[in-house]
Order: C-alpha cells, then sequence, then structure tokens
C-alpha cells in the first residue's frame, strides 16, 4: 500500500464553467465532498467569478455569477470542515471567456483561436495580472494558487511571435516560459509566500536544460495531468523524474472522476475512474524519495473548454468521486473503502439504478436526479429511438422515393405516426420529470443549456419524420391534423 498518495492531500476539483451549481447546493456537495475524504478544494470560477472594473464583461450573461458574499459563504463551508481551496485562474490558454469579448479580441495570439493569450502584448499580462488579484483578494486565506497554462494552442503562430522567433536561437518553448515566468513573478511580487501551481502538459516536450535556463524553477510546481484509465506508469514516473532533475522536486498529480470519457457523455463510468486512480497508486509507489508529491486534484471537468456542451453533471459524478477519493485513501478498492461509499452515497456506481432508486442505507443530494438521467440516458440511447428511421416501416413504406413519388401507403404513415408519438411522448414525460428536479439544483439556464444539448438533438429526426408524414398526407387530402 502506498503510503505517499494516501498522506498526501486530495482535493476536489470545481469545475463551474458550466452548470454551476445554485449555492444551497454547492454547500451541501462541499459537505459531501469532506464526508468522502477530500481535503481541499480546487475552484475554477471562469464568468462565475464577480469580476469588478473593466473586468465585469467576464461575468456570465447566461446566469449570474457567484455573489461575493456566495463566495465567502463557499470558503467558511470548506473551512469549517478542514477543507483548503485553491483557485485556478487560466492565464495562457483556455482563456476563450475572456478573448471571446471584442473588447479583448486584440489580445488573442491568432485571431481565430479564441483561447490563446499574446504573449507579447503588456495589456495581456496586466489583464491575467487583474484576474489573479481580483480572486486572490476574495480568496485571503488560500496559500496556493493555480495558474493555469495547459494546452497553449496556437501559440508561435500570431505575427508578432513570429517576428519574435525570426531571431535566432529563440523557441516556442521560451516563449511559452517566459510569459509564465512573468505571471508567476507578479503574483510574487504582491504575494511572496503564495505557492503557485500549473498544469505540466506544456512542459513535457521542453528539454530539462531549457527549463533550468529559463528561472522557472522555484517559481512554480508543476501539476501532471493524465486522466486515463490506461495512464502510462512507466512514462508517467519517468517524467516527474525528470521535473525533479531540474529541480522541480515539488509535484501535483491530477486524476479524473468525470468529465474525461467523451466531450457529450451524460453518465460516468465509476470503473473507468477508478482504473484511473489505480494507475496513479502506482505512479506514487514507484517515485523515488527526492520527489515530494504535495497532492492530488481529482478533476471533474463539466466542459471540455468554455465552448463547448454540458458533460456529466456532478451528481452523476458522485458514486465515482466518493469511490476514487476512498480507493486514494485505502490504496486501492478495497472492501473497506467500497463500504464507506455505500454507506455515503447508497451506491458505489450510479448505473446501478435498483440500489440508486431504493438507497436502502442512505441518499446524497441530488440522488433523485442522478437516477433520473441513468433512466433518461438510456431511453434516449435504446435502439428503438435512435435507428427509428430504420425500423420496417419507415424502410419499407416510407422512404425518400416514396416522399417524392407521394405513393405513400396511409395506414402504414399513420402506424409510423403513432410508434413516432408513443416514443416521443415517453421521452417528454422523463424529460419533465429530470426538468423539474434539475431546477432545485441549477439555474433554469443550465436546465434549458442540457435539455437542448442532450435532448432536443436525438428527438429532432423523430420531430422531422412527422413533419414529413404530415405534410405528404395532408398533400393528398388525408390529414389535417397538425403534428409538433
Amino acid at each position: 500500500m502506498d503510503q505517499s498518495m494516501r498522506s498526501c492531500k486530495k482535493f476536489v476539483h470545481l469545475d463551474l464553467k458550466g452548470a454551476p451549481p445554485r449555492i444551497g447546493y454547492l454547500i451541501e456537495l462541499i459537505q459531501l465532498f469532506a464526508d468522502l475524504g477530500a481535503n481541499g478544494l480546487l475552484i475554477e470560477y471562469e464568468d462565475m467569478f464577480p469580476y469588478e472594473g473593466e473586468l465585469k464583461v467576464l461575468q456570465s450573461t447566461t446566469q449570474p455569477p457567484y455573489r461575493r458574499d456566495e463566495i465567502v459563504s463557499i470558503q467558511d463551508a470548506a473551512y469549517s470542515r478542514g477543507l483548503e481551496i485553491i483557485p485556478l485562474v487560466q492565464t495562457f490558454g483556455h482563456l476563450e471567456f475572456v478573448l471571446k469579448h471584442e473588447v479583448f479580441r486584440d489580445l488573442r495570439e491568432v485571431d481565430y483561436c479564441l483561447g490563446t493569450l499574446n504573449p507579447h502584448r503588456d495589456a495581456g499580462v496586466r489583464l491575467v495580472q487583474e484576474m489573479l488579484q481580483q480572486v486572490m483578494k476574495l480568496h485571503p486565506k488560500s496559500t496556493s494558487l493555480h495558474i493555469g497554462a495547459d494546452e497553449v494552442y496556437m501559440l508561435g503562430h500570431g505575427d508578432e511571435s513570429k517576428h519574435w522567433l525570426d531571431v535566432p536561437g529563440r523557441s516556442v518553448h521560451q516563449l511559452f516560459l517566459s510569459h509564465v515566468i512573468k505571471v508567476a513573478k507578479g503574483v510574487q511580487e504582491s504575494a511572496p509566500n503564495l505557492n503557485l501551481i500549473m498544469w505540466d502538459d506544456m512542459l513535457r516536450s521542453i528539454t530539462p536544460e531549457t527549463i533550468k535556463e529559463s528561472g522557472l524553477v522555484g517559481l512554480v510546481q508543476p501539476m501532471l495531468w493524465d486522466y486515463s484509465p490506461t495512464l502510462d506508469v512507466e512514462n508517467t514516473v519517468m517524467l516527474m523524474e525528470r521535473y525533479k532533475s531540474v529541480g522541480m522536486s515539488q509535484q501535483w498529480a491530477a486524476s479524473s472522476f468525470k468529465g474525461s470519457t467523451t466531450v457529450h457523455t451524460c453518465v460516468t463510468s465509476t470503473q473507468r475512474h477508478l482504473d484511473n486512480h489505480l494507475q496513479w497508486l502506482k505512479v506514487a509507489s514507484s517515485l523515488s524519495a527526492g520527489i515530494k508529491l504535495q497532492g492530488i486534484a481529482l478533476t471533474g471537468w463539466q466542459r471540455y473548454d468554455h465552448l463547448s456542451i454540458l458533460c456529466e453533471l456532478m451528481p452523476v459524478g458522485l458514486p465515482s468521486l466518493g469511490s476514487c477519493l476512498q480507493t486514494l485513501l485505502h490504496g486501492g478498492f478495497t472492501e473497506e473503502a467500497q463500504k464507506k461509499v455505500v454507506e455515503t452515497l447508497g451506491t458505489v456506481d450510479v448505473e446501478d439504478n435498483e440500489r440508486l432508486s431504493s438507497r436502502t442505507s442512505s441518499s446524497f443530494a441530488g440522488a433523485k436526479l442522478a437516477e433520473l438521467i441513468v433512466k433518461l440516458t438510456s431511453l434516449l440511447e435504446s435502439a428503438e429511438l435512435r435507428h427509428f428511421q430504420n425500423n420496417m416501416f419507415v424502410r419499407g413504406w416510407f422512404t425518400p422515393y416514396h416522399r417524392q413519388k407521394k405513393t405513400i401507403n396511409p395506414l402504414i404513415a399513420q402506424q409510423i405516426k403513432t410508434q413516432a408519438k408513443i416514443i416521443l411522448d415517453a421521452v417528454e414525460s422523463q424529460v419533465q420529470e429530470v426538468r423539474g428536479e434539475m431546477c432545485l439544483l441549477y439555474s433554469d439556464s443550465t436546465v434549458q443549456e442540457w435539455v437542448d444539448q442532450h435532448i432536443t438533438p436525438v428527438l429532432e429526426p423523430l420531430h422531422n419524420l412527422l413533419r414529413e408524414i404530415e405534410t405528404v398526407l395532408n398533400e393528398m387530402g388525408l390529414c389535417t391534423e397538425s403534428i409538433s
């Protein structure tokens, strides 16, 4: 059993750039995270932070951001349970929520990439410094800050970068490091005791010599992220040893408990994420004594980026989170670990609908919504719905040829209509249940977004088919009933 992973701090990542929970539910979730064994929160507010002044434009327009007093109450809830808080503010890549605004458009590295900041503009550096200062001012007790810096796409492609890179001996790697160092030094000037963390992916291809010469060492600690259930243990250990060799001995890990399966996944697979954590346990037990693992962030992505659709909502991911936290605490998914999760949540697997709906031992905040989403998703993925266009009647009597020639058998058209409406009515009934439950935990705009993204596209072909049948029958003078 690996002691380093068992004893290091476990931070639950709150990705608030999608489906931010209502404040009351968020407070309940924080209690639950503590019950399940977390020691801290890694909070990524993005557009849900109440930025002020010229940054007010960054606030979400689809729903109000958390108020300043609510951000205080989030911290109070966390600290009352002994949870630390690390705010995460992107400062280089994944700045879509900033650079999408016309007022900041000229700060993009390239105009068609909304995520990457142009590192040559002083205004860009001042912008991220102001974001960092406003966030940290509202988190006076936080001793660490995560400055992001992952997936800095298209860096080096902007005109100013190309000009900078024309000088012999300069590289995109140096350009990346120089911006991160500038940001880190800016934070250090106003908060010299603040511990800075960054995502490690942009460092992976940089030579140890370049990292050493840059001056990054001692300024920032790398957080290595890998969410795969088949994480390559040997390569990850080698990477961590390489960071240690340049003087970066204090390191962090980042796993995933939800939000990393596909961009549109609605139901979390506990096993997939458990496997990811079991691989991280192997990594931790293989590290040399010189590497000081500071903690692990269990990420729970709500979107892949600011502009992508919502993936699994938090209630659906809680059995996975509980299982992953307890696996880290026990050094494996032991009987004891499973028992603790079942005691707290009633189940270790959200897809275990029978156990989730009976909830004989206990319930958890959001359990009803999780149960309804699993049930609805199962219906949406049924062959009957997904392949309705391929059923015998549609394929045999309502093809494009039949529509074009208007050689429709009205009796069979009516049969298709009846079948389609039965399916649509069953889905609509469940959607109404999901809406009712989801509204208790999330804003109306989040509920509508989830339905528009995950329900509407699946039902659209059926609605279109019904409209086509109606049109053809009307043209044949056989039907006046309108079908929506």
